[in-house]
């Protein structure tokens, strides 16, 4: 046996999604890392081992422009490219990259975290250090740190080091939730295996092993197997374990999970009912992936009724968007429904007062793990939100070290700061801005050589029946005026379009009727519908124009994306029955009637008679880098070549370094396993080939020419400083939009 001391700022232990982007975010701010992981491969639930898709904020396509930013939205547009089939090898192999990129990150794989010293001081307990034993290799590692993440999923850092924490569900005397228990107990939501299959071309037999579950002589619900070569996620419902000891059961919980994998395996292939004969199986989880166990308690305990209510925190420090989303503790062997979904109108905040230890002083943490109620839990829980958790902590850890100040003392005097520093790093946190002093474009007087101000979309259409309300959200800057619809009549009628307002800056669907108009139409083919729209609000915002449902007319529809600019279609007489089932039973919520599920870059076709400034250049400017009230963005109008962005200044200042962020469309849903594959390997917004050029001596010179560009966010760094009174960015192509757009830029 081998014994080594490991000295670091940090050490995180665990290594998924949350652990991977606490490491690298701590590391990228100076800091060094030590990131342990237990297992030989990283990415934890979303690992080869496990295969869950990576979902997110987006609620599984239910929330608009509500994808991740910052290091996991990194991963996911670069995982796109390389990987749009969705390999898990291939995710694995990612992951790996990324993380071995930063020199400050020292990898432990295959090394279990198991034993810690603490010391009691005035601030609480303090971790001093942790020993890791590496199999394989034999070594015994002791990783002495300042501070600790623990993104162990089942909090295990915590619970080892006298940290409080909480299992089970709460009584709904003490957080007065909707799905509170009238009692508590200490049931959790279940953990799950899936399985892979493929066709051989061949027949191949199937002879179940003796531990094979026979399905038929249970309750599992044969209805749930849809198609024969269903694979992973599909499988989300082999589920059990909840109702026991999600941790010190593991291994039963395993065991069953295998019998009920194989039970339905063999009913697929023996039963006689399903075209299976040419099928194998291909592959089963090593070990089950787990939903829920300990929950670490922090100086807030985030609650559904926050998550639903969309609460706004003071100090937010990144978001999350995911259902509330619980599932029977019995699993497959549930004779009730196997879960429920309560939607918020969009996405909402995780506070940092969920991220760190309440006794345990330089403890922090991200995943499943954070503090939250059970039901809370529910819609924080999936591996995109525990991502952007695990970089707000990596980088609340790298400012505790800076400071030499425990993480709540970030909240009390330094929080403003914290929030800088996500941003600076891409990471997203709603409605708060960019007001970096140390960014010189702050100051600069922007301008390019065009704007979308009169918006069309064009191409191809195709008439289709107004069988159901469609609503399109449109950005509201300063007003909404007069625009036409491309339509076809099929006997004289009336068109109804109603303007919407939404309930927050973040959200998308129809919340409060703004104003109501009607169209007179004689039949015909191919006329412009006009509707004197006429909406002038306070501040910039999104409205949503619902066209009422009405069979007589056919509105001419287009693949023409226009950022910003939205259709969804209402859905309250076609909701999924699983829905209607599980959510609450009075009306559907809103994301859910208003569906953008088949509408996902389709738009009618329109034009408006009225300028917009949605899209005007000072927009890279204003401190949003995403959607939120309203695109943020600057859009050119069209053709995108040759278009060009310019910052100026009334004298010289020295630019050293140029950092751009073009838009990759949050809106579109990115998974890195195979759950459903979007249908191009770059984002087609996302400016391919630029140049960067300064101002020197009245003409313009090229420093940086870029090509074949695929990622957001893109740091230029000149040779040496130049002192220019402007710099420029011109567009010489995009991976297949038609407009050129850049979301912000910075200059430092």
């Amino acid at each position: 046996m081998k014994t080594v001391e490991i000295r670091s700022d940090i050490t995180v232990v665990g290594g998924g999604l949350a652990g991977i982007c606490a490491a690298i975010a701590a590391a990228r701010q100076g800091r060094t890392v030590v990131l342990a992981q237990n297992r030989p491969v990283l990415g934890g639930n979303s690992s080869s081992e496990i295969r869950v898709p990576v979902a997110g904020a987006n609620g599984m396509f239910h929330n608009r422009f509500a994808r991740e930013t910052g290091i996991i939205g990194e991963l996911l547009v670069e995982n796109q490219y390389r990987n749009q089939p969705g390999n898990p090898v291939l995710w694995d192999a990612l992951l790996l990259e990324w993380v071995r990129a930063e020199s400050n990150i020292k990898l432990l794989l295959n090394t279990d975290v198991r034993t810690f010293k603490t010391r009691v001081t005035g601030d609480g307990i303090e971790i001093v250090s942790a020993i890791g034993w590496t199999l394989g290799s034999e070594i015994e590692a002791r990783l002495t740190s300042n501070f600790f993440i623990d993104c162990t999923g089942d909090g295990f850092v915590g619970a080892a080091t006298g940290a409080q924490f909480r299992v089970g569900r709460e009584a709904r005397a003490e957080t007065g939730e909707a799905w509170a228990q009238e009692k508590a107990d200490k049931k959790s939501l279940g953990s799950t295996m899936f399985l892979y299959t493929k066709d051989a071309g061949r027949s191949i037999p199937f002879v179940p092993p003796s531990f094979a579950i026979d399905i038929t002589k249970t309750t599992i619900p044969l209805h749930r197997i849809e198609f024969a070569n269903d694979s992973g996620a599909k499988y989300w419902w082999i589920e059990y374990g909840g109702h026991i000891d999600t941790i010190h059961d593991n291994e039963a919980i395993r065991d069953e999970l295998l019998g009920i994998v194989y039970g339905v395996w063999d009913y697929i292939k023996n039963s006689g009912k399903y075209d299976a004969d040419t099928l194998t199986l291909e592959w089963i989880s090593a070990i089950p992936g787990k939903r829920e166990s300990r929950r670490l308690v922090g100086d807030y305990v985030l609650t559904q009724t926050d998550v639903v209510n969309q609460r706004s925190f003071p100090d937010a420090v990144t978001f999350g968007g995911w259902s509330v989303d619980l599932h029977h503790p019995d699993g497959v062997y549930a004779t009730d429904v196997p879960d429920r979904h309560m939607f918020a109108d969009g996405v909402f905040d995780i506070p940092l007062r969920c991220l760190y230890s309440a006794n345990v002083a330089n403890l922090l943490f991200a995943g499943r793990n954070v503090s939250t109620t059970h039901a809370g839990n529910g819609a924080i829980r999936v591996m995109g939100t525990c991502a952007a958790m695990g970089e707000a902590a990596g980088t609340t850890a790298a400012l505790c070290v800076e400071k030499s100040v425990h993480p709540r003392l970030i909240v009390r005097d330094s929080i403003g700061l914290l929030q800088q520093r996500l941003l600076k790093a891409d990471a997203t946190i709603i409605g708060v801005r960019n007001e970096d002093a140390d960014d010189k474009a702050q100051r600069a007087e922007v301008s390019a050589s065009s704007h979308l101000d009169f918006i069309e979309t064009m191409g191809i259409s195709r008439p289709e029946p107004l069988l159901q309300d469609l609503g399109i959200v449109l950005p509201v800057d300063p007003i909404l005026g007069p625009l036409e619809l491309l339509v076809d009549v099929t006997q004289d009628t009336e068109l109804v379009a109603e303007i919407w307002g939404t309930s927050a800056p973040q959200n998308y669907v129809p919340d409060r009727l703004i104003q109501t108009h009607a169209a007179r139409l004689e039949k015909g083919e191919n006329q412009w519908c006009g509707l004197p729209l006429d909406w002038n609000p306070n501040t910039p915002c999104n409205a949503v124009l619902v066209v009422r449902r009405n069979p007589e007319i056919n509105l001419h529809m287009t693949a023409d994306p226009v950022f910003g600019i939205q259709l969804s279609e209402r859905k309250t007489d076609l909701l999924p029955k699983w829905y209607a089932k599980n959510c609450e039973k009075n009306s559907p919520p809103g994301v859910i009637e208003w569906s953008i599920r088949e509408r996902n870059r389709q738009l009618p076709r329109l034009r408006t008679l009225f300028a917009t400034e949605a899209y005007k250049p000072e927009k890279v400017v204003n401190g949003h880098a995403r959607p939120f009230g309203g695109p943020n963005l600057w859009q050119s109008s069209r053709p995108a070549r040759d278009q060009w962005l310019n910052l100026a200044w009334p004298e010289q200042v020295e630019i050293a370094e140029v950092w751009i962020t073009f838009n990759d469309d949050v809106n579109e849903r990115l998974y890195n396993l195979h759950r459903y594959e979007t249908p191009f390997r770059t984002i087609p917004e996302i400016v391919r080939d630029y140049r960067i050029q300064v101002l020197e001596r009245g003409e313009w010179h090229t420093l940086i020419a870029v090509s074949g560009n695929r990622q957001r966010r893109r740091k230029h760094r000149f040779p040496k400083p130049v002192l220019s009174s402007s710099v420029r960015i011109v567009i010489d192509e995009t991976n297949g939009s038609e407009f050129a757009q850049i979301v912000e830029v910075r200059v430092y």
